[in-house]
């Protein structure tokens, strides 16, 4: 029998994350697990190609002002329809995406990462990569990778 008690939904509050946030929240309430939602906020220093000319307190600043953000956002989901009741953790930490991700279901001790996919091939996969496949690979525990289109989940 699979057991499944925690399940984490990373997310980055775009339309690609939407679906592997359903997929989610149904095995989520098929398994009576804790439903773990995450946001990655980026690290200031990496976004910015002129970091050294910012001071660390502006930086921060902008760090903790996203922060704030996504945990605002985060207090917004699942969307309508998830059973009332359930167990769900919210997080944001900073940093590289698929590091943080992978590092917080080691933490936790994550039973299943459902993940959206951007859905990028060619020139732009190559140049940017993919943040799934890369959680795929290094994960501690099974990965679902839930596409953008195609088959999605039909409720009884």
């Amino acid at each position: 029998m699979i057991k499944l008690d925690r399940i984490l939904v990373p997310t980055d509050f775009s339309d690609f994350s939407r679906p592997a946030l359903q997929y989610g929240c149904a095995i989520a309430a098929r398994f009576n697990a804790e439903l773990h939602l995450l946001h990655i906020v980026p690290d200031p220093a990496m976004l910015v190609p002129e970091a050294a000319a910012f001071s660390v307190e502006t930086m921060q600043a902008q760090s903790e002002s996203l922060v704030r953000e996504a945990e605002a956002m985060l207090q917004k989901l699942p969307p309508d329809g998830w059973e009332d009741g359930k167990p769900i953790v919210r997080e944001v930490r900073v940093g590289a995406a698929f590091m943080e991700i992978i590092d917080y279901a080691r933490d936790i001790s994550i039973d299943l990462i459902v993940i959206g996919t951007h859905g990028r091939s060619g020139l732009m996969h190559i140049l940017m990569g993919s943040v799934a496949e890369r959680i795929v690979r290094k994960a501690p525990c099974p990965v679902l990778t839930v596409k953008p289109e195609g088959h999605q989940f039909v409720m009884p």
